[in-house]
């Protein structure tokens, strides 16, 4: 992909995942109810944090989500929609789980490629794929006093992992850019809402009070 190409689909990628992750936070902030401060504040730090790490991290600088208007932009607006017309959104299947598993997928994969085009080992790359996409949760669940759902959800950053790990795989052998992302963002999505359909989880930690851990 030229790099013109990839900045289109990392721009499209981290909008549409900034747009859906601001709703999960936002909607998180209506059910704990918040004021109208704090719901967009929370929007905009589900829907940026993980982005501002990745960037950090690989030295690109400052953060798109600090240099460009569009993301602080899309993160409010989901938020303010999300305020305003609370009953319309959340009479959606499973919302906040939903919009959580679709910004998981697409900044999942948007992370992955922006890692590999500033030359991070296709080894790390994943990694970074996958901080892009619980990042903004994790933060999310703190401000809200949760325990931060990648340390006990259903197969959250695994799924966020495999997809990362599908966009490196299609960069390593070549394959169209725009398909392996699509496909990498499906099979986190789908396997992040079977994890959720079925509960899925990986092994859990016994300290050896009360009884065992669930399976």
């Amino acid at each position: 992909m030229i790099f013109g190409d990839w900045t289109i689909l990392v721009l499209v990628l981290d909008l549409a995942g900034t747009f859906v992750f601001a709703l999960a936070g936002a909607m998180a902030g209506v059910r704990r109810e918040l004021d109208f401060f704090g719901v967009l504040v929370l929007s905009l730090v589900t829907a940026t944090a993980g982005g501002v790490a990745r960037d950090v991290l690989i030295g690109a600088v400052p953060p798109a989500a600090l240099q460009d208007w569009r993301y602080v932009a899309t993160a409010l607006a989901a938020g303010l929609v999300t305020f305003l017309w609370y009953p319309v959104i959340d009479r959606l299947t499973t919302p906040v789980r939903m919009f959580d598993a679709a910004g998981l997928a697409l900044f999942a994969v948007a992370g992955a490629e922006k890692a590999l085009a500033y030359g991070i080992d296709p080894l790390l790359a994943p990694l970074l794929g996958m901080l892009t996409g619980i990042g903004g949760g994790m933060l999310r669940d703190i401000l809200l006093a949760d325990i931060p759902a990648v340390l006990r959800s259903e197969l959250y950053a695994i799924a966020a992992l495999i997809g990362a790990a599908i966009v490196v795989a299609g960069a390593e052998w070549h394959w169209p850019s725009a398909p392996t992302a699509i496909a990498g963002a499906v099979v986190c999505f789908v396997l992040r809402m079977l994890a959720i359909r079925y509960d899925w989880h990986l092994p859990r930690a016994w300290s050896g009070r009360g009884g065992p851990p669930k399976a």
